[in-house]
């Protein structure tokens, strides 16, 4: 067995229990673990006096215990509080479900606080602050030091004790990138950037070792991406399909009028599958520009042409919404859709009743999740198939799903803002359609970006909106405490909501380490209304049509890149009602609240998109996180929008003069890519 593939219980100091730990990190081999990069490093400086601290700024100060340390209860919380001098000023420390503080600090001792200080009620405030005796905080002065993504129970010493471990085992001879792309680009070896990215000698080196890995994920992604024939445009359809009244009377029947963006997009679908070759398109539109409209006239004229279609969802609710709506249309206006839901979670009898009426042609749509592709699946007679959400499926998922058919039509539906530019390299094989335009009953949400000092205020609001009647999503980074310090996490947050809003408000917590099914069930529960508060990590970026909820509060937001901020708004505003979106800062720093201050000037997916390329710098390289909208380990398409372009020359320029990558100069690149494409199911954005 490779190194890559030996499995970490076989670390040493890595038992059973801490095994679990990072098997719920998805880490499960020794590749795995190397490939788990630091998702920030932190330099220790010398503590400042407290007079000489910036609110928002994370930093440290050396200061004693003075007073008492109290503690409280709060329904479910613990508050615990002290204030700590240093002679030149003084803090006040606030420490929640940690009451095991008061054993750590003791009177006429000097610590180490290192946290995030805000100014409230006229005085300094630090939440959550790490302690330090001393001694162990000068050790770390100067280094540059890894910080992994954690969860309860895994502390970053016990990651960084394992890399290293794991770093020595991973012998690497061989380079499976040619020397002559390292030379031309100036990139490291693999085996070196391994070792830079996880402990760098500086930050140059640091930005070198990344450069390279940016570049090899980017690479293999598009290399793979170009050797899929699935989306051949050359392909004759298997189905031939004739123009048919029915979508004409449905256009004229709905109660509202297409847009100009919608009309030009499905003049384009139209025509593709009346054409003689195969369809392979891609639809972007922000979130409520209309794209399920365009999604349903596609199957109407699939069905009503005598065969079968297929609509694929990220997740059981959305499947199921869709599927409503569909029904719902259908009995409104005498539509020949037969259709069906299949999902995971359905009972075996259930399944199997539907597997019969899809391979007998007694349905003619069916629409689900992940469980359309399966084997036991038989279509009668698949002409369309539609995957909503892309980035949410692998490319072979949708292979596969397509294989189900002889020559079928494709369309892929995206909310995702990417600039043109970027698009055609990441779909190159997919013609690009975009929904530009937002239908013109829609109010406008009301967007603020605000300092953590409006947070009381905010919750306030929060309960005014629910007493109204309404939802809410609150947006955490984090799913649990200890993953990253100085930022909000999902768990301890529905906590702390619990008991600041009134018993009456139900608060709950959806975030992407729950199991399938629980995340289901708070995803019901809440599009039901039985939840009125939903803290949530950007797990519900897709996945719900709630057009009842009309506030959207993201912490640290400065943590996210915009065009994943703007994604996760539109989640609401998609009812009657107005809408509110509240952005908090949590660094507090001005140049945080100037780039936020773009969404407050617009609404347009695309513009934000390409204002977040041009706003990036180096110091954002691993701050902003734009996790939601791709499956890249450590590469962002809007930050490293240049080496991507790099990435698909060199593709390009490889297979044209190497196709099966067979000369001895790629033999290496060769065998890489049969483990990628056998091992993995390789994901586009």
């Amino acid at each position: 067995m490779a190194v890559g593939q030996t499995d970490i219980i076989q670390l040493k100091g890595i038992g059973e229990k801490t095994a679990k730990l990072f098997y719920k990190l998805n880490i499960r081999t020794v590749g795995e673990l190397l490939q788990n990069y630091p998702r920030d490093y932190e330099t220790f400086s010398n503590p400042l006096f407290t007079s000489d601290i910036t609110p928002g700024e994370l930093c440290s100060i050396r200061a004693c215990l003075i007073g008492n340390i109290t503690s409280k209860k709060v329904r479910n919380l613990t508050v615990t509080n002290f204030a700590v001098k240093d002679g030149t000023g003084e803090v006040f420390m606030t420490y929640f479900n940690m009451p095991y503080v008061k054993n750590i600090v003791k009177k006429g001792y000097f610590y180490i606080f290192r946290g995030i200080p805000q100014r409230k009620n006229g005085r300094l405030e630090m939440e959550q602050a790490k302690i330090f005796k001393p001694e162990e905080y000068f050790k770390l002065t100067g280094k540059l030091q890894p910080k992994y993504p954690l969860t309860a129970g895994l502390t970053n010493h016990m990651v960084t004790k394992s890399v290293k471990q794991a770093l020595d085992l991973y012998l690497l001879d061989e380079d499976y990138l040619p020397e002559w792309v390292r030379e031309e680009l100036e990139l490291m070896t693999y085996r070196q950037a391994l070792e830079e990215i996880h402990f760098p000698p500086d930050y140059g080196k640091m930005l070198a070792a990344r450069k390279r890995l940016v570049f090899d994920e980017f690479f293999i992604f598009l290399l793979a991406l170009r050797k899929c024939k699935e989306h051949n445009k050359d392909l004759e359809s298997g189905c031939p399909m004739i123009e048919t009244a029915q979508t004409g009377r449905l256009l004229e029947a709905l109660p509202y009028t297409l847009t100009s963006a919608q009309y030009k997009v499905w003049e384009e679908i139209k025509k593709d599958m009346l054409g003689n070759t195969v369809m392979n398109r891609l639809i972007q539109g922000d979130v409520g520009s209309g794209k399920t409209i365009l999604a349903f006239l596609a199957l109407l004229l699939c069905v009503s042409n005598g065969y079968q279609g297929a609509m694929m969802a990220p997740t059981e609710v959305l499947a199921g919404q869709h599927f409503e709506s569909l029904v719902e249309l259908t009995e409104k206006y005498a539509l020949p859709f037969r259709a069906v839901l299949l999902v995971g979670s359905m009972a075996v009898k259930e399944k199997r009743e539907a597997y019969e009426e899809i391979k007998n042609g007694n349905v003619n749509v069916v629409i689900g999740t992940h469980a359309l592709i399966q084997e036991k699946v038989e279509y009668n007679n698949l002409a369309l198939v539609i995957t909503d959400e892309q980035h949410r499926f692998g490319v072979r998922q949708r292979e596969r799903l397509a294989g189900k058919g002889k020559g079928v039509h494709v369309i892929v539906m995206s909310a995702t803002p990417i600039p043109r530019t970027l698009a055609l390299i990441l779909y190159g094989d997919l013609d690009i359609s975009i929904v530009d335009e937002l239908p013109a009953n829609r109010l406008p949400i009301k967007n603020c970006v605000v300092g953590t000092e409006y947070r009381d205020k905010a919750y306030r609001f929060i309960e005014k909106e629910a007493r109204l009647g309404h939802q809410v999503y609150v947006i955490c980074p984090m799913v649990e405490e200890g993953e990253m310090e100085g930022v909000e996490n999902a768990v301890s947050y529905t906590e702390k909501l619990k008991s600041i809003l009134p018993p009456e408000i139900q608060v709950a917590c959806l975030h992407g380490k729950m199991r399938a099914k629980d995340k289901n069930k708070i995803m019901e529960e809440y599009a039901a209304h039985n939840i009125d508060v939903l803290v949530s990590t950007t797990v519900i970026e897709v996945g719900i049509n709630v057009p009842n909820a009309t506030v959207m509060m993201v912490e640290n937001a400065e943590r996210f890149g915009l065009a994943q901020l703007h994604q996760l708004r539109g989640r609401v505003g998609r009812g009657d009602s107005q809408s509110y979106c509240i952005f908090i800062n949590g660094s507090g720093k001005k140049d945080s609240f100037d780039r936020l201050e773009i969404l407050n000037h617009s609404n347009d997916g695309f513009y934000i998109a390409g204002e977040d390329l041009k706003m990036r710098g180096p110091g954002d390289l691993f701050g902003i996180r734009q996790s939601g909208l791709m499956d890249f380990k450590i590469g962002d398409i809007y930050q490293d929008a240049g080496l991507l372009k790099t990435a698909g020359e060199y593709a390009d320029k490889i297979l044209a003069e190497d196709e099966e990558l067979e000369k001895p100069e790629y033999r290496m690149l060769g065998k890489y890519m049969e483990n990628v494409l056998d091992a993995v199911d390789f994901r586009t954005i």
